[in-house]
């Protein structure tokens, strides 16, 4: 077949993407939008030497699973890819992604499967990254995310996973930044959002007028959200208003936890599913009053400072010296004096250990997508941690580690599911609990 061709089969699985998968005369189309058991009608798009891409033009039998998407601009939008499907049946799907590449990367099986952590379906996202463009041929100014497979940014109005309080300022956005001077050279809009405060970051490329600051500042009163700009570095912003904005921060109840925050610094998008992960991370390296803990990618201390409060003595470690300065103050605003934080590269193959020579009985690890292999590769063969949670939004990379921890350095994997971080999306995130063999 070639690009344009129409053919009806028969769809057998997802792929990690989310794409419907079929054969025809043996070779394997993925096809946008058909989910598993549906018979469409496929339209070639895209060939390639080991598959083709395709989308379906039209259903002619549907999947029980299939649901009217939620969003209107679904399909089109880059943000969502599995709107689609049944939310409930989204999860079995992220749940396959990762028992496959456990399977055939790293060639183990966990001893008990994890029941997935689910939060809210919709509504989530308490960062995100909004493109801007200047396209006549839309009205003039978009606010959005990037169109799928594309570098164009579909025009939204409303965003059904967004922050409702972020979705709803959308067209505000839209006229704002048609009212400034140089609205062609505003790029971008960062989106962060704490449990009480919501800052929107300007990236602009050419200085802003007193006019512009003005206008800005006159929507940040109008719809109560701190406005900043980002005229270089991500993490060297200017306020517009409040002049003197309060940190953002979120909470972590069950622990008596809460942790500030600045716009640019990095949190996990999904509070709700954050609370529930730092519950079942802790429940499963099982901290006592006298274990020394090492919490390895620690950011601002978002698993650090709970371990504190249920162990004897924390080392949090992070390759980011302005996080570490930041889990440094959130320690001491919450009272926490057995927590201790530390700069380094984790990545570096010949530098000494950076938790030194003292021993630590249970280990986290949160790794960026890359994983974590230089730290495992630090393992002895005997006598490491007893305990290892690691928690992973890559699940290639934790099946690249999970293989040198069960066959090389003689850990047990006892148990592994999937968080739900990212519903209506294919992104999957995890957690595994690694015990030591000996």
């Amino acid at each position: 077949m070639k690009p344009g061709d129409i053919t009806t089969v028969t769809v057998e699985s997802l792929t990690h993407e989310g794409l419907g998968v079929a054969r025809v005369d043996g070779k394997a189309v993925f096809i946008d939008g058909a989910l598993p058991g549906e018979r469409v009608r496929l339209r070639v798009t895209k060939r390639r030497k080991s598959y083709d891409l395709g989308r379906a033009e039209e259903i002619l039998e549907r999947s029980p699973e299939r649901v009217e998407p939620r969003c209107r601009y679904f399909g089109v939008c880059g943000g969502c890819s599995m709107q689609h499907l049944r939310a409930e049946s989204q999860l079995p799907a992220k749940e396959r992604v990762l028992r496959d590449n456990l399977q055939r990367i790293g060639k183990v099986e966990p001893e008990t499967w994890l029941a997935p952590l689910t939060g809210p379906h919709w509504g989530y996202r308490r960062k995100a990254r909004l493109g801007v463009r200047v396209v006549e041929k839309k009205g003039g100014v978009i606010v959005g995310f990037r169109e799928r497979n594309s570098s164009f940014i579909t025009p939204l109005t409303s965003c059904e996973v967004l922050d409702p309080r972020v979705s709803a300022l959308l067209p505000a956005l839209r006229e704002l930044i048609a009212g400034l001077s140089s609205p062609d050279r505003i790029p971008q809009i960062e989106v962060a959002v704490g449990d009480e405060a919501v800052a929107l970051v300007f990236r602009h490329l050419v200085p802003l007028t007193d006019a512009d600051d003005g206008r800005l500042a006159e929507f940040a009163r109008a719809h109560g959200v701190q406005v900043l700009l980002q005229p270089g570095r991500p993490d060297a912003l200017v306020a517009v208003w409040p002049a003197q904005p309060e940190p953002l921060h979120y909470a972590l109840p069950e622990f008596d936890v809460a942790l500030e925050f600045a716009p640019a610094d990095f949190v996990q998008v999904n509070a709700e599913l954050n609370r529930a992960m730092v519950r079942q991370a802790l429940a499963l390296l099982d901290p006592q009053p006298g274990d020394r803990v090492l919490d390895l990618f620690c950011g601002l201390g978002n698993f650090t400072l709970p371990l504190a409060r249920r162990s004897g003595r924390v080392l949090g470690i992070e390759a980011d010296a302005a996080l570490v300065s930041k889990a440094r103050h959130n320690a001491e605003r919450n009272g926490i004096t057995n927590a201790e934080f530390r700069q380094a590269d984790l990545y570096g193959a010949d530098a000494p250990d950076p938790w030194g020579e003292q021993a630590y009985e249970k280990w986290l690890l949160d790794p960026p997508r890359t994983g974590a292999i230089e730290v495992v590769k630090r393992l002895p063969v005997s006598g490491g941690p007893r305990r290892i949670v690691y928690v992973s939004c890559n699940p290639a990379t934790l099946a690249r580690d999970s293989e040198l921890l069960v066959h090389a350095k003689g850990y047990r994997l006892r148990a592994a599911g999937v968080m739900d971080m990212f519903p209506q999306t294919s992104h999957v995130e995890a957690m595994a609990l690694f015990e030591r063999a000996d």
